[in-house]
């Protein structure tokens, strides 16, 4: 029984390497790198982060996080249909191929996908996919919509921890013109994230193996094990609030949105029709995070421009001089090896003038003087790692 259990169990984690989701997730990942990589190079003559970041970090950002929701998911054992995961894999990879980041939370294709299959059912249609399957609506209003909803809870959780924590890390700077003509930068984060989660979906698996096993039917009798790929999709630029500061904000308020959807979600249990209630005010409250930090981070003036005193600190490369030094975007060296500086050529004539040991002074964001040294090797970058705006 031990031997046929875990390979039906396989069978349900075989599943995600068939899911095309999956693979789209990794192939624009690498053209998001890319064409970041390209449009870094064009403006700074260097590129900030390696151009396989987003791939790498697509699936290793958020394991912990599908970990969690596995354990959440199959521990409550609350059944997800079948078809709505279909049909919210169609409108989630739609967005990806249409690089609709902005759209890229997981709430919009969840409840999308939801209102799509209650639509089919009302109107009584169907379709079939590669001629053997056959998909018809499912009114979701009644007990269905309770475990959508509690999941699209615990995704706007993930999502806000995932912005909050990594929205800076991979917040590319930016080249753009000001109201008055000169140059300033904002920075943008287009992500693209992987969650494998393990949910229960109509099969033959577990009541045959585990008949004690609590579950939250939805009219099914008999249940099966699927490792199932939820992708997050995030795009947003910072320009009035340093990027540490405003995904920070950002990542809190969409993941205290997903305490509340998820907690008004469970209630449904109660009255089901309380969690699709829960899922259209999730999606505008969602909409609406984005549109006010957009109208913020749109209007004023920019974190990082030029200014008078000191030289601003734009962007720091991976393994620099500057890096190992601790320098950080938004603050401006005021002194270098005991000469103020006010511009580019300054710092680095600055710089010459002991070459082998670098001194800087350095105003952080707040204000406040710190002094930085470092030791300047033969193999280190020539302009000590920093992007700088002029």
């Amino acid at each position: 029984m031990v031997q046929e259990l875990l390979i039906e169990l396989a069978k349900g984690i075989g599943r995600f390497f068939l899911h095309p989701a999956v693979y789209i997730s990794l192939l624009f990942s690498v053209l998001i790198g890319y064409v970041r990589v390209k449009r870094e190079r064009k403006q700074f003559r260097a590129r900030i982060l390696w151009g396989w970041t987003e791939t790498k970090h697509v699936l290793l950002d958020g394991y912990v996080w599908s970990i969690i929701l596995s354990v959440i998911s199959v521990g409550i054992g609350f059944v997800v249909p079948t078809t709505w995961l279909f049909i919210y894999s169609a409108w989630m990879i739609l967005f990806v191929l249409l690089f609709m980041y902005q759209l890229g939370s997981a709430i919009y294709a969840i409840a999308l996908g939801a209102t799509t299959l209650y639509v089919m059912y009302a109107y009584n249609w169907s379709f079939q996919v590669f001629s053997w399957e056959e998909f018809t609506g499912l009114n979701v209003l009644n007990e269905a919509i309770v475990p959508i909803a509690i999941l699209a809870g615990l995704l706007l959780i993930v999502e806000g921890a995932l912005i909050q924590k990594h929205g800076a890390t991979y917040a590319s700077p930016k080249l753009v013109k000001t109201s008055r003509g000169i140059q300033a930068m904002e920075y943008v984060t287009k992500r693209l994230w992987l969650l494998p989660v393990l949910l229960v979906i109509p099969g033959d698996v577990i009541s045959a193996y585990i008949p004690f096993w609590p579950q939250f039917p939805i009219g099914e009798s008999t249940f099966s094990l699927i490792l199932f790929p939820f992708v997050i999709g995030f795009q947003q630029k910072s320009r009035r609030t340093l990027a540490v500061q405003f995904y920070k904000r950002y990542g809190k308020m969409v993941w205290q949105l997903g305490i509340i959807v998820t907690v008004a979600a469970a209630i449904g249990y109660v009255m089901p029709i309380i969690s699709a209630v829960v899922i259209l005010l999730a999606v505008l409250a969602r909409l609406v995070i984005s549109y006010m930090e957009y109208k913020k981070e749109t209007s004023g003036t920019f974190a990082v421009s030029p200014q008078p005193n000191g030289v601003m600190i734009a962007g720091v490369l991976i393994d620099s001089p500057a890096e190992k030094m601790g320098l950080q975007i938004g603050e401006r060296i005021v002194k270098v090896n005991g000469q103020k500086v006010t511009d580019e050529q300054e710092l680095y004539e600055a710089v010459q003038i002991n070459a082998a040991h670098c001194k800087l002074e350095v105003l952080d964001s707040n204000g406040e003087l710190r002094l930085r040294q470092h030791i300047l090797f033969r193999h280190d970058h020539y302009r000590l790692g920093l992007i700088l705006i002029r």
